[in-house]
């Protein structure tokens, strides 16, 4: 078990106690490590001091500066000052405005096949149960297509109401922007051609160019962790503006790998049979709905939704439709495949 992951099972410990045994196995893990001279994009060295640091900051990683992990912290359901001013205009509008992607197979994508030309896929499906929960109609939604690099700008511009697009709540972005409860649990993961020597997130990416999106938690990983996890010699320069960019040079073969949520990277990899999963998740990634900061009223709104969606079966009913075909593989139950639980500040 990684350090990090120890770290968010010993979440609820609390206390002196709990963390020193994160970071005496910290320390055990980076003892462990093949030393390396070179520096990393991260800005680390090599050295043994340098790689203590890094280990033990990926040990508390998941914690925001006020002690909360990023999931954790949106707000509940119930209780508020009774102001709905953000939900009473999406009434007023008559129509709820959603960011998404329009080509993530199984998540937000157009079926050619789909004589509607509507779009299909996991956060369509909530996104429309959020409309359908303001509105009383779930066909009030307006879809626009956003990119990767977008989607913070398009929710403090107001060009949308939220975004639904398998977004990860960190505490970076919860500066920029408030989060709903987690609606779904995935990891990052290593895609590349099923000939390739790649073995995973690990010393198999030396000299290999490693693709990931502007913004993405993937890209943030990468450069982190060039020089410490995985090797000095990756070359993670190349850089899209939309994930799915990173899945057509791979195909190119103008990159050797793609690094971004297992979830997106599974339905990546059923949409083109050449490719496939290297390696086990090394982070966990919570998405959640983004909404502008300050509107309260709406991120209670769609906490209402989520924790309705789930109970009476809505989730689960969307997640054997879209996602058990390309998660749930070789007879076994993926962990994605139960919702997370919700903690609210």
């Amino acid at each position: 078990m990684s350090a990090p992951r120890l770290a968010h099972r010993l979440r609820g410990w609390g206390g002196v106690g709990a963390m020193a045994v994160v970071c005496a196995l910290a320390l055990a893990f980076v003892l462990l490590l093949p030393r390396t001279g070179a520096s990393g994009a991260g800005g680390a060295t090599g050295s043994g001091g340098g790689r203590l640091t890094h280990a033990l900051q990926a040990a508390v990683e998941k914690k925001c500066p006020n002690g909360e992990y990023p999931q954790d912290q949106s707000l509940s359901p119930s209780g508020g000052s009774g102001d709905t001013k953000n939900v009473d205009a999406i009434k007023e509008r008559g129509r709820l405005v959603v960011g998404v992607d329009t080509n993530s197979y199984r998540w937000g994508y157009l079926d050619p096949n789909n004589a509607d030309g509507e779009l299909e896929g996991f956060d369509i499906d909530l996104a429309h149960r959020i409309a359908g929960d303001i509105l009383g109609d779930p066909a009030k939604v307006t879809f626009k297509a956003i990119p990767t690099s977008r989607r913070i700008d398009a929710i403090k511009g107001g060009e949308v109401d939220m975004v639904v697009r398998t977004m990860t709540i960190t505490c970076d972005r919860l500066k920029d922007v408030a989060f709903s409860a987690p609606y779904f649990k995935t990891g990052q993961q290593v895609l590349a051609p099923k000939n390739s020597t790649i073995t995973g997130y690990d010393k198999s990416l030396a000299g290999k160019r490693v693709c990931s999106a502007q913004t993405s938690t993937a890209l943030d990983n990468l450069v982190a962790d060039k020089g410490h996890r995985i090797p000095a010699s990756t070359d993670i320069r190349t850089v899209v503006p939309n994930q799915l960019d990173c899945l057509v040079k791979l195909q190119l073969g103008e990159v050797d790998a793609v690094v971004t949520d297992g979830a997106l990277a599974a339905s990546q990899a059923a949409q083109d049979p050449t490719v496939e999963l290297k390696g086990p998740v090394f982070t966990d990634e919570y998405y959640g709905v983004a909404m502008k900061q300050g509107s309260t009223d709406l991120v209670r709104q769609v906490n209402r939704t989520l924790e309705n969606y789930i109970k009476d079966g809505g989730w689960a009913d969307s997640y054997r439709t879209w996602l058990h075909p390309t998660m749930d593989l070789d007879g076994k139950k993926s962990a994605s495949a139960t919702p997370p639980e919700a903690h609210y500040k």
